[in-house]
């Protein structure tokens, strides 16, 4: 790979959703840190990140996440604990969290909507490229998009944003692109965007999901983007900028991603990721493929 432009350094994670699709369990828990399997969502989106080489990482979080903070921090009382009892695998779990990355943490203050919350960022990253990852969205470690497009950015500069091909009827759900093929298989040029738009209204059906890697001049288009669809200002209106007028920031490239992701804001999904997850583990894999082979079978 021939590098062009600047190492990327920094993930940026909001976090500051209200999770209200999970009401009553998230009345006092953040979303984030729901359980998958046994590990909270959130420290799946942080490793991915380490493991794309971007081990500075700024949280977005907002009233009552205060728990995410913690997870991430050293607890020592539980690790003396562990310690005296000579638990020394989950001590190692325990520390996991804690020696990840670097983390920073910023309060959005105001929900505003992602575009604003990516805002909230630029004290912290500056003038440099960055990635940003949302949290509802787990990529299968096993499908490294993130490390793809850090490496697709690095040649080309610009910004990168991951695609996934949708059902037409469910193209509402998302930021839509309009592409052009290029040279690299599964890699587009995108050049232009629209916030969930009606099916009849949709350039295509290339759905844009929650991983982006994004050039610094997102930041002052940002801060002239008003209120969108929600009252909120969105991302995707700042990036329609950028993909109309590639002099601003450089080129918009899509990912178009087909391997193994889940959307744990959704209930059934997050069910769906948990099942699949606990299925693939050495540990429960055996045991609880043979449970839920019985109750499929003999009980529904």
């Amino acid at each position: 790979m021939t590098q062009l432009h600047p190492v990327i350094k920094k993930a940026v994670i909001p976090a500051a959703g209200l999770g209200t699709r999970f009401l009553p369990a998230t009345k006092a828990t953040p979303k984030e840190m729901l359980p998958v399997v046994d590990k909270p969502a959130i420290q799946y989106v942080v490793e991915e990140a380490v493991s794309a080489g971007l081990d500075d990482v700024l949280m977005i979080t907002g009233r009552n996440k205060r728990a995410l903070e913690d997870h991430f921090d050293r607890n020592y009382e539980l690790e003396s604990a562990l310690i005296a009892k000579g638990d020394d695998d989950r001590l190692k779990k325990v520390q996991e969290s804690s020696d990840l990355a670097t983390m920073h943490y910023v309060r959005q203050g105001d929900p505003r909507g992602l575009g604003h919350a990516v805002l909230c960022a630029e004290p912290h990253v500056g003038d440099e490229p960055f990635a940003v990852l949302l949290g509802d969205d787990l990529i299968d470690p096993r499908d490294p998009l993130l490390r793809q497009m850090v490496e697709i950015q690095l040649r080309t500069g610009g910004t990168v944003v991951a695609l996934m091909e949708v059902d037409p009827a469910h193209v509402h759900l998302y930021g839509c692109a309009a592409v052009e093929a290029t040279d690299e298989e599964g890699v587009v040029r995108v050049t232009g965007l629209v916030e969930k738009p009606d099916a009849a209204d949709a350039p295509s059906n290339y759905a844009v999901i929650g991983r982006y890697v994004l050039n610094p001049a997102i930041f002052d288009i940002l801060r002239e983007t008003e209120p969108g669809r929600g009252g909120e200002i969105q991302l995707t209106d700042a990036l329609q900028k950028l993909a109309a007028d590639e002099t601003v920031g450089g080129p918009v490239h899509g990912v178009v991603f087909r391997g193994r992701r889940y959307d744990t804001g959704d209930r059934g999904d997050y069910l769906r990721a948990i099942v699949t997850l606990a299925c693939e583990r050495e540990d429960l894999g055996p045991d609880f493929r043979t449970w839920l082979h019985r109750y499929v079978t003999e009980e529904m």
